[in-house]
């Protein structure tokens, strides 16, 4: 099968190193608005250079839109006209009605659309979800998340970043639902800037937290933060009746036991997320082409964005009003 990856920067390389290395694949078409880019990443994977346009007339028989955040949403509907499989990156459209409007858009063609959530193929997220959903935790008690970027959001990225609910913590929303198998009924959020004055310059936020209530009563918190010294620190605690876990808990967690006889900062932790979720977008990609090929279902529909949107939404209008906010007061009617 030829493919098109829209994009070469970091998640676009990462795409076509990926469906290059899949027996499935033919041949990979790296597009980017920038040519000399895209003959780069092209060279790397032994795959064929185009600009945006010239991939998608290619005739690709699949297409993956890795291109800056700004660009999702028209590189995205224009994938749907082609009618074929799309997996994109995290967020469909900048705004919640975009993205109802991209649902809309797929749902009309018929077009399946993988939305890139990599945590739900993480084998740790993938074992927690099974122990919940199997019953071995017993009643959960209570969920933790851990985002913590190891490096400050650069400067150029921070206007078309969409913010630290819809661009960071999205992740942890989808999580959330998809670790609990509920539906996010209730956020209080509340944000701040701590030590880094270029958030405050584009109304973001370098620190927040998040109590999330579940359809079931269940609390979910989520801290935040764009910078921690100690290295990428991404977890989720499950607490429960009969057993309690976690993910991203290792000898590379980022974190110093100040108990007497402990080692200290592990001197080899993660330094970012291509880093600490190898493993997830290795079978996050692999099952797109088991999408493509007709051998598996689409494990990320876009609904599924949608509903991670509205949390972001929500938690955004309660940092604002400082209250907790229900979903119901976000939702968008189709």
């Amino acid at each position: 099968m030829r493919v098109a990856v829209l994009g070469a920067g970091r998640m676009g390389q990462r795409r076509a190193h990926l469906l290059a290395s899949d027996p499935r694949v033919d041949e990979v078409v790296v597009g980017n608005r920038t040519r000399a880019r895209a003959e780069e990443v092209a060279r790397a994977v032994g795959g064929r250079a185009a600009g945006l346009e010239e991939a998608l007339d290619t005739g690709p028989e699949a297409v993956v839109v890795s291109l800056a955040t700004a660009n999702h949403a028209e590189y995205l509907l224009r994938a749907i006209d082609l009618g074929v499989p799309i997996l994109t990156e995290k967020p469909l459209a900048a705004d919640l009605e975009g993205t109802w409007a991209a649902v809309a858009a797929a749902r009309d063609a018929g077009v399946a659309v993988q939305v890139a959530f990599m945590r739900r193929f993480d084998p740790a997220y993938v074992e927690a979800g099974r122990l919940v959903a199997s019953g071995a935790l017993g009643t959960l008690y209570h969920v933790h998340m851990t985002s913590h970027d190891r490096d400050v959001t650069p400067l150029e990225y921070l206007p078309g970043s969409g913010g630290i609910f819809r661009d960071l913590h999205v992740h942890d929303f989808d999580a959330a639902r998809f670790l609990t198998g509920r539906e996010i009924a209730e956020v209080d959020a509340r944000a701040s800037v701590r030590a880094h004055a270029r958030f405050a310059e584009h109304d973001d936020f370098d620190t927040a937290t998040v109590l999330a209530t579940m359809d079931d009563g269940l609390t979910v918190t989520v801290s935040g933060a764009r910078h921690d010294p100690l290295g990428y620190d991404f977890r989720v605690e499950l607490f429960g009746s009969a057993d309690s876990v976690a993910t991203g808990l290792g000898p590379r967690t980022p974190l110093r036991s100040l108990e007497p006889g402990s080692p200290g900062a592990p001197p080899h932790a993660y330094e970012g997320f291509l880093e600490r979720f190898s493993a997830a977008f290795a079978a996050e990609t692999a099952a797109f082409v088991d999408l493509v090929a007709g051998r598996g279902p689409n494990p990320c529909p876009p609904e599924e964005a949608a509903r991670a949107m509205a949390a972001a939404v929500a938690c955004e209008r309660s940092v604002a009003e400082r209250r907790p906010v229900a979903l119901s007061e976000v939702e968008v009617a189709l």
